[in-house]
């Protein structure tokens, strides 16, 4: 099977290292395909995102690593793009000025329709900004936050149509069964519905393990449940370690593989020669 990682940041966002220490360690991995994907630019302060005057910088390493790298691995240039509904920026904004090879879309910031400068954190390594997220701008009401979550999980997949859905499921990782628990009827008709959106829209989800080697969230984004309605649905998946370094590109590999195959995918999807290609599984 084709080895490879398409969710990958520099130090050009919130990952580790320069671009080339990722292309070396993927080759000793025995790597077919690399695909880096920085943060996209948001407009307000912060410490996670490729800055707007970097952006030139971020596509000329990735090119000439492409170009110097070329007999031995497939490198891409991506950008995972967080969707806050009249903040972020359209993502074909990004595609047409960076010529992006492919876009990943997230939600890690999710907003309240009733304060619109609100913007409830649901990641990081600590679970304490959630829960202060979840009381100050939800009011502790987690159906009112997991909703919003899971509708802009939808908007974006309508609007912004990425290439890759990232860590669908994430809105769990802080959750940690405290507020909720993932088979109450009403969280699970959340998620069947932006499966639903997502399986007429042809975009890939991913299955990542970062959750897992982080030691945030016992479970793979998204689960195996997801995973198997997702199957049903014909939803292709890709795999991916959302490597912040070099050490993290193979994190967790195997029990992607492992949960794939449990959920009854026999392909996987990767980027070869420029364009999505379903690979057998082995």
């Amino acid at each position: 099977m084709k080895r490879f990682n398409h969710h990958t940041h520099s130090y050009f966002c919130d990952g580790s290292s320069a671009p080339e220490e990722y292309a070396d360690e993927a080759i000793r991995l025995g790597f077919n395909t690399l695909g880096f994907s920085s943060h996209a630019p948001v407009p307000f302060m912060n410490t996670f995102a490729l800055k707007e005057e970097r952006r030139p910088e971020y596509q000329k390493a990735i090119r000439e690593l492409q170009k110097r790298y070329s007999d031995r691995l497939e490198i891409y240039m991506g950008l995972e793009i967080d969707f806050i509904p009249g903040l972020s920026r359209d993502f074909d904004f990004f595609r047409k000025e960076m010529g992006l090879d492919f876009v990943i879309g997230g939600i890690h910031l999710v907003k309240n329709g009733f304060n619109e400068d609100e913007l409830w954190f649901i990641d990081g390594p600590s679970y304490e900004k959630y829960d202060l997220g979840l009381k100050e701008i939800f009011h502790d009401d987690i159906r009112k936050g997991v909703k919003a979550y899971y509708q802009s999980v939808c908007e974006m997949i309508t609007l912004q149509k990425p290439d890759i859905v990232a860590h669908v499921d994430k809105i769990k990782m802080h959750n940690g069964g405290r507020f909720f628990s993932e088979d109450e009827p009403w969280y699970v008709a959340m998620v069947d519905e932006a499966l639903e959106v997502i399986a007429q829209s042809g975009c890939i989800v991913e299955i990542n393990s970062r959750g897992i080697y982080k030691k945030r969230c016992p479970d793979l984004f998204p689960s195996l449940a997801i995973l198997k309605k997702l199957h049903k649905l014909k939803v292709p998946v890709t795999f991916s370690t959302d490597a912040h370094s070099p050490a993290e590109l193979n994190l967790g590999m195997d029990l992607i593989v492992s949960t794939a195959l449990e959920a009854g995918y026999k392909e996987v999807s990767c980027m070869i020669n420029g364009h999505w290609e379903a690979v057998e599984i082995k």
